[in-house]
């Protein structure tokens, strides 16, 4: 009757603990997969967004509502272009075009401080394989070191 009202033994604690830091330990790697991959589809959104924005104001240019200059591309000249908006030649209350409310930030990088977002850009005289900034943003990649769960550098996505 007496060991009824006993506690736990100290096998049983032990016991007890070292069960819970198996599972603890086994549950571990797999939030950090969790939040890795809720990181990367952050980023596949943002490259999804301004890449459509960049598209569609190069759609703009070549309909002919932005105005042209002999030498341009037809992409936009930076990042803030698509925030900031551009006038519509066509319209005679000098309306405007706006692509993007705001610039995606890159989940992967760590200053929120930057204007452009802490991507990349890759102007249109540029190879794929070798990005480099000039005076247009043909496309964005993201400045982050390392390789997703699927194998490709986050650069290259």
């Amino acid at each position: 009757m007496k060991r009824s009202m006993a506690g736990f033994s100290l096998i049983e604690v032990m016991l007890t603990l070292a069960l819970l830091g198996l599972l603890a330990s086994i549950a571990a790697p797999l939030t950090e997969t969790l939040v890795r991959r809720g990181k990367e589809q952050e980023l596949k959104t943002a490259l999804y967004q301004i890449r459509d924005a960049i598209d569609a104001y190069k759609r703009a240019f070549d309909a002919g509502y932005i105005e042209k200059s002999l030498n341009a591309s037809g992409y936009p000249p930076n990042l803030n272009v698509l925030v900031d908006g551009v006038r519509d030649v066509r319209s005679a209350k000098g309306a405007k075009f706006y692509f993007l409310r705001r610039i995606p930030h890159d989940p992967f990088t760590t200053s929120k401080r930057d204007d452009d977002g802490g991507w990349g850009v890759r102007s249109y005289d540029s190879s794929a394989q070798n990005p480099r900034d000039g005076e247009d943003v043909f496309d964005v990649y993201s400045k982050a070191r390392g390789k997703g769960l699927n194998g490709i550098a986050y650069g290259q996505w």
